[in-house]
């Protein structure tokens, strides 16, 4: 590896690392200044003062706050974040059951956003000015504009009306037992334990909520990759490809399309990241059951170790999709990490 380009990864993981460490102090001073005493919300308004105060010590917040801070800071690095205040169960344990769902959904949408939204935009730099053109644009606008929550809804009755075997709730038929899996994700458990049920149940069930929560995804890269092959095309290079005679096809997805991808990769690390949080009015819709939407209920419950322990695995998300578009981008495009070498 030249050692540019891991000088490159090194100033990528100390600034994000430097992120994470912030998100830890924000997220911790915002736990402590939320009006409510935790151990009175962990032990109920039943009880007395004396077992209040034995909770205060037993969870340390009779410690001072850097020494608070110190302990969960250490505590959240080795994966621990305390027990929720609400069911009593670990958080680490609650929030790492949940976190397939959400993981499922997410890279079913990235997937999504992939498949269609960069052929698309292709598409519409190819055929720019053309009727082809104006209706994509059209799809694009809507597609940006409407809510992932809108979109459920409606996708729900269209199942409804025209789809009535089709599952809009859950992630897989309640007659069918999930398979004991290594990764959690339904779709992939049912092939590792050749449950070609469970798969085929798991995959009717997300395509609905994977595409409301993609539509603005699959507009935004389209967009943009239309954007970046029209600026591209205007390169001394692809003309001088051009009037050699280079058939257009072959200057469109060999040269246009790789110099055209930075944009919509950098895009995609950032919606991996955000729906990680996001994803829950999706999931609420759909009855999904996963991490987003637990987040928002720890938050409406004020539980607040699990609150912090979903912001802090959001964080960790944001922080290692961008470090991985990072080196795919510097891997690509070498001018980005040679111009932050200088």
């Amino acid at each position: 590896m030249p050692p540019s380009f891991a000088e490159f990864i090194l100033r990528r993981i100390a600034g994000l690392l430097a992120v994470l460490l912030v998100l830890s102090m924000m997220i911790f001073v915002l736990a402590r200044v939320v009006p409510g005493d935790p151990a009175r919300m962990a032990l109920g308004p039943a009880a007395s003062a004396a077992q209040i105060d034995a909770m205060r010590a037993q969870m340390g917040l009779d410690d001072p706050l850097p020494l608070q801070y110190v302990n969960f800071l250490g505590g959240a690095v080795q994966g621990d974040f305390g027990l929720s205040l609400i069911s009593g169960r670990p958080v680490a344990a609650e929030v790492m059951g949940l976190l397939p769902a959400t993981l499922e959904l997410v890279l079913a949408t990235l997937v999504l956003m992939l498949v269609l939204g960069v052929p698309l935009g292709v598409l519409s730099a190819r055929y720019q000015n053309t009727w082809g053109d104006t209706l994509l644009r059209l799809f694009s606008l809507v597609g940006v504009t409407m809510p992932a929550f809108l979109a459920a809804i409606l996708l729900q009755l269209c199942a409804a009306y025209y789809l009535n075997d089709w599952p809009i709730l859950g992630r897989i038929e309640r007659g069918i037992g999930a398979p004991d899996g290594p990764t959690g994700l339904l779709t992939i458990d049912g092939l590792l334990t050749g449950r070609l049920d469970v798969t085929l149940s798991a995959l009717q069930h997300l395509a609905f909520p994977a595409i409301a929560l993609s539509l603005s995804g699959i507009a935004q890269i389209m967009r943009i990759t239309r954007s970046a092959m029209i600026e591209n095309q205007r390169r001394d290079h692809v003309q001088t490809l051009r009037s050699f005679g280079v058939p257009g096809r072959v200057v469109t997805f060999r040269y246009l399309l790789k110099l055209s991808s930075v944009a919509p990769l950098t895009i995609m690390g950032l919606e991996f990241a955000s729906l990680i949080g996001n994803a829950f009015v999706v999931e609420m819709v759909f009855a999904w059951g996963g991490f987003a939407s637990h987040g928002l209920e720890s938050i409406l419950q004020k539980d607040l170790n699990s609150v912090m322990a979903v912001v802090m695995l959001s964080g960790l998300f944001f922080v290692v999709a961008n470090l991985v578009i990072d080196i795919i981008v510097g891997l690509i495009d070498p001018r980005i990490r040679m111009k932050e070498g200088r």
